[in-house]
């Protein structure tokens, strides 16, 4: 496939006297490659947490799907959308894609028995999806100069770490079951929202509903492709 053209734009004080030349560098949405990253290893860990299925070697086949997909491939997804001025996925993306890598060398450290996974209570996973909890609620809230289709995916991963926090904290197996649940749905919005994202670039309309908000249509009258850094912001 060919390479995305560097567009130079020259603007004029007056003719023939140069001002500004702006390069214009056509992206794809980065949030296509970031959701379906995200969509795939969440749902993968949030059906072990639901106890869907595992046993005492998941971790070893847990490490490298996480760490690669959900975490380098999100990860680069979100320098991406820096370039593209999106800031809730630029949070988002580079956080979670960050969690993903350092959760597959934790299991990787379970499976060779380098660490040694406790029983009851893990305080220390839970203060991770605290953390975890307190960024994405804030993003949560971004989201909502966005699309419902993204608040959803922020909401419910919300939620879910929030219960995984607690859960951890607290050895209660109940409530890493209830994270599971809200991730799995959090995953299969995720997946949604991606699918929405790449078929309106590929048809270049609207294909899938994202339900965008009023006032997010009225801050982009004019559309001259997605993810043109200095023109527009894009997912």
């Amino acid at each position: 496939m060919a390479s995305n053209p560097v567009i130079p734009i020259t603007q004029y004080r007056n003719e023939g006297e140069p001002r500004a030349e702006v390069l214009l560098q056509p992206l794809a949405a980065p949030s296509i490659l970031g959701l379906y990253g995200f969509a795939a290893s969440t749902f993968m860990v949030a059906a072990n947490m639901a106890h869907w299925y595992g046993n005492d070697r998941t971790s070893l086949y847990l490490a490298p799907f996480c760490a690669m997909f959900g975490g380098l491939a999100q990860f680069l997804a979100g320098m991406w959308a820096y370039r593209v001025r999106d800031g809730v996925a630029t949070a988002m993306h580079g956080m979670w894609g960050a969690f993903w890598i350092a959760y597959g060398i934790l299991n990787l450290g379970f499976a060779t028995h380098t660490l040694t996974p406790p029983t009851g209570a893990f305080e220390a996973l839970g203060f991770w999806f605290l953390g975890l909890a307190a960024i994405t609620w804030a993003g949560f809230a971004g989201a909502f100069a966005a699309n419902k289709a993204l608040v959803a995916v922020l909401g419910f991963l919300a939620a879910g770490s929030t219960c995984a926090a607690i859960g951890n904290i607290g050895g209660s197996d109940p409530l890493n079951v209830a994270a599971g649940w809200l991730f799995i749905i959090s995953a299969i919005c995720a997946w949604y929202t991606a699918t929405a994202l790449m078929l309106e670039s590929s048809f270049g309309r609207p294909i899938l509903p994202v339900g965008k908000f009023a006032r997010a249509r009225a801050a982009t009258p004019f559309n001259p492709g997605i993810g043109e850094p200095g023109v527009m912001h894009g997912q």
